[in-house]
């Protein structure tokens, strides 16, 4: 009787602990199961949205990549390089981890607001793969990195196996080793060299740049160009150029040509800008006493630049003191200042007054026309604002103008007189109400107050206006007292600051 109730309650107390260890087992089952679908909500890859870089800018075209997936990046690392509305800018990275995708080549345009870019912030690739990918290396290494990758990714297998998979891939699929991988050698070249490579119809990563950092040069372009039309090489099927003689002078040969980027910002600018109605307004200047002034002041600047005194400035302009007269009539007459707002909820124009005087120049450089703006030119001298045009002038041809540079203009200034032609009739910028067009200054005879004929210098000024709310009576008054600051240039000392 004594051994069955302690058998008895030998088997309650193995029922109860059996009981136990299932009941624990199940609630640490489901506390991990819970926990697995919490950590799901966690995203680990953040897709990288390109920002608006520009007033109005909706797309822009991707350059080159720093950058390749399984690149580890850090905060602040380059990833890419876009260019926008004429500029080129570089884009950094907001997290640190691993690249995952790339969602446009070099080339495409890429969406603003768009994700352009996937990074894993839980990513372990280490340091040395992102100075591998972001400097150029023979295509032995690519490959054996990508392999790497692709063993790394498959699940771990025999010796045996792995060697046999191993020879059998590289027997049946050998890779070319002289072929570069695309977007990883990104074109290092200005938009002028890119827009060159594009006319002659050649792809500038098939090109061995001989500049800094293996960057493509116009004399590495002709180079290529000319040892692929020599004879002794296979001859191409390309279209012919619009500028080479057909060889039948008989029959019209039309060559159809895509936009370059520039040319298609300008095309979206100025077909908004024509639907503004604009009036023109022309007069004559006397630039006689700029001229003697300009002569003098260009001697100090010289002594000065010897001094270390002139900055950049080497040589004074008649630009300077045109877009000083500009800025000084704009205090008398603030609507040329201001721009046209729609309400798009109730569809009223308003009036938009600025206070800063950001005066665009219109320039021409070798990636095309370019209107960098001089910001606050009223609490700036002439020689200050001749030093603003020449670092402007020296950034616009190297292409390297910042979107800072081409944006925020309030009025704008275009001198087509250094080229050449007497009158113009310039469109207005958008966002914008007035516009001035400078033409060549020229040497004509006239006759003074004694009816003697003198000798003069002569310039014709053509302003454009939105006449939906600038009338011509204010912008013959405001253009008068332009003129009258350009032909007394002495005035402008009374208003230095």
């Amino acid at each position: 009787m004594l051994f069955q109730r302690g058998s008895r309650a030998i088997w309650r107390q193995w029922r109860l602990s059996r009981n136990f260890n299932y009941v624990a087992e199940s609630q640490v089952r489901a506390a991990l199961i819970r926990g697995f679908h919490s950590t799901r909500n966690f995203q680990t890859v953040k897709p990288v949205l390109l920002a608006d870089i520009g007033e109005g800018i909706v797309e822009c075209e991707v350059i080159q990549w720093f950058v390749e997936p399984g690149a580890r990046v850090e905060e602040f690392s380059r990833l890419c390089e876009v260019q926008s509305d004429k500029a080129s800018v570089e884009i950094t990275s907001r997290f640190s981890g691993v690249v995952k995708k790339l969602y446009y080549e070099a080339g495409e345009m890429a969406k603003v607001g768009k994700p352009f870019v996937d990074i894993d912030i839980q990513g372990s690739a280490s340091q040395q793969d992102l100075d591998a990918l972001t400097a150029p290396e023979p295509a032995t290494e690519g490959t054996s990195e990508s392999s790497t990758k692709e063993s790394s990714s498959n699940p771990p297998r025999t010796q045996g196996s792995t060697d046999k998979s191993t020879n059998s891939l590289v027997s049946e699929e050998p890779r070319p080793q002289s072929i570069p991988i695309k977007g990883k050698y990104a074109s290092l070249a200005t938009p002028a060299v890119r827009h060159l490579s594009k006319e002659f119809k050649v792809d500038i990563t098939e090109i061995q740049g001989t500049g800094k950092d293996g960057r493509v040069l116009k004399e590495d372009i002709y180079k290529f160009v000319e040892r692929r039309d020599t004879p002794s090489q296979p001859t191409q099927h390309t279209s012919p150029s619009p500028l080479t003689p057909p060889l039948d002078s008989d029959k019209q040969v039309e060559t159809v040509t895509q936009l370059t980027n520039t040319q298609h910002q300008m095309f979206k600018t100025m077909t908004r800008s024509l639907s503004i109605p604009h009036f023109l307004y022309a007069d004559e200047i006397d630039f006689s006493q700029l001229y003697e002034l300009r002569q003098r002041l260009n001697k100090v600047v010289s002594q000065w630049k010897g001094e270390g005194l002139a900055g950049e400035v080497s040589k004074l302009s008649y630009l300077p003191f045109i877009v000083k007269a500009v800025s000084m009539a704009l205090y008398q007459y603030p609507i040329l200042n201001a721009r046209v707002e729609v309400d798009p909820g109730t569809s009223k124009p308003t009036l938009v007054h600025r206070n800063l005087h950001n005066i665009g120049v219109a320039m021409d450089t070798p990636s095309g026309l370019l209107v960098p703006v001089i910001k606050n030119v009223g609490a700036k001298s002439v020689l200050a604002i001749a030093a603003d045009l020449s670092r402007l002038q020296l950034q616009a041809a190297a292409g390297k103008l910042s979107p800072q540079d081409l944006t925020g203009g309030t009025i704008t200034v275009s001198n087509i007189g250094n080229i050449g032609g007497t009158y113009v009739s310039p469109v207005i910028v958008e966002r914008e109400v007035s516009i001035l067009g400078i033409g060549r200054m020229r040497k004509v005879p006239a006759f003074d107050a004694q009816d003697q004929v003198i000798k003069k210098y002569v310039c014709n000024f053509s302003w454009s206006a939105d006449h939906r709310v600038v009338d011509g009576a204010t912008m013959a008054r405001a253009a008068e007292v332009v003129r009258k600051i350009v032909e007394d240039p002495e005035v402008m000392v009374l208003h230095l600051r």
